[in-house]
């Protein structure tokens, strides 16, 4: 039985900005090594051609124009909120010369109740210059850096194509961390051949590194993937919402208090998603997952 102790993201925003603080998905046109033939073109397996960013901007308009859009369009939900994070999601958001990096990120912040910026990359795309511009950027705006680490397993690794090494992700951990910005981690549950021990213990190895937030995933079947065709060839066993539920509890109970929970589970675009479909009930997940861990 899990017993509350966490903070959720809505909670701890609301905390620092003394209000309701919503992101804004954005697409900057960034690829990723794993992609372009750096190290790989596949990319990760599960990782479809939108470089998981099903939900972002449209990467043919410019950032500002995508912000106005973004902000359109969730108005209808959330009226009264008034403060943003620009969130870059899609593929690897810091693999780009700093340049380029500091044009995308400023021009973001440039606007008006702009109030942070959340940034996902993969560990082995944090060159120095990178991490002491980021370093500037965290004494002036609420920043944060999301990894996807997903599972510390290197069979795992190597089956996703995740094309970097633990070692790195600890190294990534560390730089960041000494110069203090908050680290959000990405895991997933229902890797195939992961016990339900192998994913306790990424959580338990995370609970003991400097990170502030995780974001917790049902691995995800998509069209246009790897994966999809893995799949297709060979189906493998997939967690149902009872199991994932009970292992989302099992993480959370070994997982310190200071960590954030920025997601409890992933969502696929409808007309994307191959497997499992019961995700697609996204506010019935939450609402079974809140209810179970009394959030």
């Amino acid at each position: 039985m899990y017993h509350r102790k966490h903070f959720h993201l809505n909670e701890y925003l609301r905390e620092r900005h003394g209000e309701k603080v919503i992101k804004l998905s954005l697409d900057g046109g960034f690829s990723c090594p794993n992609r372009d033939g750096t190290l790989s073109y596949g990319g990760c397996i599960f990782c479809n051609s939108h470089g998981s960013g099903d939900f972002a901007g449209d990467r043919r308009l410019d950032i500002q124009s995508q912000i106005n859009s973004q902000i359109s369009l969730l108005q209808n939900k959330w009226p009264r909120v008034k403060k943003y994070i620009a969130y870059f999601g899609a593929y690897s958001n810091t693999y780009a010369p700093l340049s380029v990096l500091q044009q995308k990120y400023e021009t973001a912040l440039a606007v008006e109740n702009v109030v942070g910026l959340a940034i996902a990359t993969r560990p082995d795309c944090l060159p120095i210059p990178t991490l002491e511009y980021l370093h500037l950027l965290n004494d002036t705006t609420h920043l944060w850096v999301e990894l996807g680490l997903q599972t510390i397993h290197s069979n795992s690794a190597t089956w996703i194509n995740r094309g970097f090494s633990l070692e790195q992700f600890n190294i990534a951990v560390s730089e960041l961390h000494k110069r203090n910005i908050e680290i959000v981690v990405h895991i997933i549950v229902g890797l195939p051949n992961e016990s339900i021990h192998d994913i306790i213990e990424t959580a338990k190895y995370l609970s003991q590194l400097p990170i502030t937030g995780i974001k917790i995933h049902m691995l995800h079947i998509l069209k246009n993937s790897p994966l999809a065709k893995q799949y297709n060839d060979n189906p493998f066993y997939i967690f149902t919402e009872e199991e994932y539920i009970n292992i989302v509890s099992e993480i959370l109970n070994v997982l310190p208090p200071n960590i954030i929970i920025h997601r409890l589970t992933g969502d696929g675009a409808k007309e994307n998603l191959i497997a499992p479909l019961w995700t697609l009930n996204k506010k019935r997940v939450l609402n079974n997952l809140h209810k179970s861990l009394n959030f």
